[in-house]
């Protein structure tokens, strides 16, 4: 009850500040409107005031009045330093998958949220057969200028893959470290965190030359295991620490920029990121008096987690300088990127098939492709038309391949194994269970924002066209499937997704707006291709016959004030269509696709489920005073179904409520962050066989800066999450972890710190 009273409190607190915010802020635009009539100017983006951030692409998929923005200030003065930091308290409604590697955004994740870096999008692997996930989180934040997300699906815009929205990191730029009136800028940066006890080093040089400039960027951090609640060690099922773990991480980027005469701007830009972990799995590990027919002993099994990217891309950009241009501004990166996860371990196996193993599951994806858009503002009679017409080609090749040893002998005549190795049918390797695909894919976009004269009315109708398709290859290593599969059927498949929205100024500094938008999804790989099992056994399979997802998203809402005193309100519904999930089938079922062995361990596979919808309210506020004091308040709540089954949709998270007050001087500063998240639904309830249910909890965070008068460009931040040592569980992480609300194994972090020391020239 308790923790229920705390949840409502901190929900009235974030609903009483964009109560009290409306019609101040309302009455302040009636003020500026009586002192300036033609001011009809509104802010589509809500920002943190922070230092020079180079603006985010025009035209790009977050460039959108759905979108936020979290500048690199924020990120410093939050402590922002992965994924998990960002959802905190910044950008509510946003989280961070750690069991699959996936960010979550009303409700959906995985390939369902678009991610990109410079407009580029970042693959997600899933790969269902060997539960190897991940691929977004390729970047270090140290080499950020600003995150936007976007809520919801911007057709016009965003495309395919972003039905939940789109997560878009920009990286920095050399105008980002290099001030007014200057030609050079440095930034160094040290950070510790005690969550992981990882420590980080980074640095970043710009310099400017006539009309050339460069920037230098690189990081390397070095830690251990994310930390949980737990306080009971040892092995096995009763541990509650977490398990040892050790990691290593390295990013390098480099960007050449050259200006020329008319307002064009050519560059190139180099990424490298690395990440390695490897893990002690001590709670799978056992002493015989523990488990008797344990098959790792302590010390006999270590998981590897390995992340990298690599992206070379030619970039473009113009900004008219006259009046009479044919169009009036463009970006365009022509891009080559190689994304690939390895997931594996080594071990020695004790009991069944006594021996040494290990196994390395590699997904890779190799891109080549072109990307931008341009912009046309006209004025035609009484309207005045934003046109913005965009592109997004790509061709890419993904390979999939497991690689491994063990004490496994060859099968026998009939297929199966000795006595003493029929566990050997498990354990497939040295094949690959997705074949070699080549993926091609064409996204164009149209939109025109009409002004209708001075009636502070915009109407923006747009609409987009994607193409996907997906050739399967065969190859050897496919061929060697234990499952022996035939090569699929190629998949092809083009939509049109439309969208309207509509917009009033109400005020200066209030916009009224609803959007109606489509979005489309073709399925991956993996989801379409992959096999992995064996007869006698069990089989899980892809599914050639998958349909596109699709959904229409309805939103309306207000975007109130600017950077200094205003908020939003977002109230959405969106309806989905052929979701793609898995599912059991029958025997026979599996017959009809041509395998008609015995699978007594059960055949599951990608099914399209008919509909599905999610909806919910988003609210912000926030408020800066003169003298220094700052408010702020978020919420974000959703529900979801499964309308074939009627439960709800495990993937929505629970409601969150923010709620921040500091107090900011020239020199210093402090804040209070307090955070409120509901219970998940009770097991039963939702359309999810492994379910976990995690209670509501409540949180307080403390951050403070300081950068002393003496020394120019130095600034400390610091802050302590978590302070009362709360043991709680993160409802997107553990929700398909069975038992997870009895185990502090799953818990979150205890009481922690942060502390980095920034020195800027």
């Amino acid at each position: 009850m308790l923790n229920r009273l705390r949840v409502s409190l901190l929900a009235c607190t974030g609903l009483s500040l964009l109560t009290l915010a409306f019609p101040a802020i309302a009455q302040e635009a009636a003020v500026s409107e009586e002192k300036a009539a033609s001011d009809t100017t509104v802010l589509q983006r809500v920002s943190v005031k922070g230092e020079r951030v180079a603006a985010a692409a025009k035209g790009s998929a977050t460039d959108s009045p759905l979108t936020t923005e979290t500048t690199r200030a924020k990120l410093e003065d939050k402590q922002i330093t992965n994924l998990e930091d960002l959802g905190r308290v910044a950008e509510p409604g946003v989280t961070f998958n750690r069991t699959t590697g996936a960010v979550n955004i009303r409700g959906l994740e995985g390939n369902r949220v678009l991610s990109t870096i410079d407009g580029i999008p970042i693959p997600y692997f899933n790969d269902p057969t060997r539960s190897a996930t991940g691929g977004v989180d390729t970047f270090s934040f140290s080499s950020l200028s600003a995150v936007d997300v976007m809520r919801g699906a911007d057709s016009s815009r965003a495309g395919a893959g972003a039905l939940g929205g789109v997560i878009a990191y920009r990286t920095l730029e050399p105008q980002d470290l290099i001030g007014e009136g200057r030609d050079w800028g440095v930034l160094l940066k040290s950070t510790y965190d005690s969550t992981d006890k990882s420590w980080e080093g980074s640095a970043a040089v710009a310099k400017k030359i006539d009309n050339t400039s460069m920037l230098f960027q690189g990081s390397y951090r070095k830690g251990h295991e994310r930390e949980t609640n737990g306080t009971t060690g040892g092995t096995y099922t009763k541990r509650t620490e977490a398990n040892p773990s050790d990691f290593d991480q390295y990013n390098f980027l480099v960007k050449l920029r050259q200006e020329l005469e008319g307002g064009h701007t050519i560059g190139i830009t180099g990424e490298r990121y690395r990440k390695d972990r490897d893990t002690d799995m001590r709670s799978t590990q056992a002493t015989a008096a523990q488990f008797s027919t344990s098959n790792y002993f302590p010390g006999d099994y270590t998981n590897n987690k390995e992340n990298e990217r690599d992206r070379i891309s030619l970039d473009y950009k113009f900004d008219s300088e006259s009046d009479d241009s044919i169009i009036d501004n463009a970006w365009a990166s022509l891009y080559w990127m190689k994304t690939r996860t390895v997931d594996g371990y080594t071990g020695y196996r004790s009991y069944s098939v006594k021996g040494p193993i290990g196994r390395a599951n590699s997904n890779e994806e190799s891109t080549f492709g072109l990307i931008g858009a341009v912009q046309k503002d006209v004025d035609l009679g009484a309207t005045n038309h934003l046109f913005t017409f965009g592109f997004d080609l790509a061709t890419s090749t993904i390979e999939q391949y497991s690689a491994g040893y063990d004490n496994c002998p060859a099968p026998l005549a009939n297929g199966t194994y000795p006595t003493g190795f029929t566990a050997c049918a498990n354990l497939h390797t040295n094949q690959a269970d997705t074949p070699k695909v080549d993926s091609n894919r064409i996204g164009l976009y149209l939109d025109d924002e009409i002004s209708i004269g001075d009636s502070g009315v915009k109407l923006t109708p747009g609409v987009r066209f994607d193409w996907v398709k997906h050739e399967p290859k065969m190859t050897q290593a496919y061929d060697d499937n234990a499952s022996n599969p035939t090569l699929p059927a190629g998949f092809e498949d083009a939509g049109l997704s439309p969208k309207v929205r509509l917009a009033y100024d109400l005020a200066p500094k209030v916009e009224l707006f609803g959007q109606w938008a489509m979005g489309f999804r073709a399925p991956s790989a993996s989801e379409l291709y992959s096999s992995f099992g064996g007869p006698g056994t069990y089989l899980r399979l892809g599914n050639a016959d998958l349909e596109t997802e699709t959904s229409h998203g309805f939103e309306v809402g207000a975007n109130l004030g600017d950077e200094e005193f205003g908020g939003r309100i977002n109230l959405f519904y969106n309806r989905y269509k052929n979701f793609i999930d898995t599912k059991t089938i029958t025997a026979t079922q599996a017959a009809a696709q041509g395998y008609t062995d015995s699978y007594p361990n059960g055949i599951s596979q990608y099914v399209n489920v008919s509909r599905a919808e999610i909806y919910g309210l988003e609210l912000s506020a926030h408020k800066t005073f003169d003298s220094g004091l700052r408010l702020g308040g978020g919420l974000a709540a959703s529900t979801g179904k499964n309308l074939d089954s009627y439960k709800n949709l495990a993937s929505v998270a629970p409601m969150k409520v923010v709620a921040s007050i500091g107090y900011d001087t020239s020199f210093w500063g402090v804040g209070v962050d307090l955070t409120g998240v509901a219970g998940s639904h009770d097991n039963g309830k939702v359309d999810q066989t492994t379910y976990s249910r995690a209670a509501g909890y409540g949180l307080v965070d403390l951050t403070a800066w300081w950068e002393p008068e003496q020394v120019k460009g130095l600034r400390f931040n610091a802050g302590v999450f978590n302070v009362f040592d709360r043991t709680y569980y993160d409802y997107t992480t553990i929700r398909a972890t069975s038992g997870a609300t009895n185990n502090a194994f799953y818990s979150e972090p205890g009481r922690s710190f942060k502390i980095s020391l920034t020195q800027r020239f």
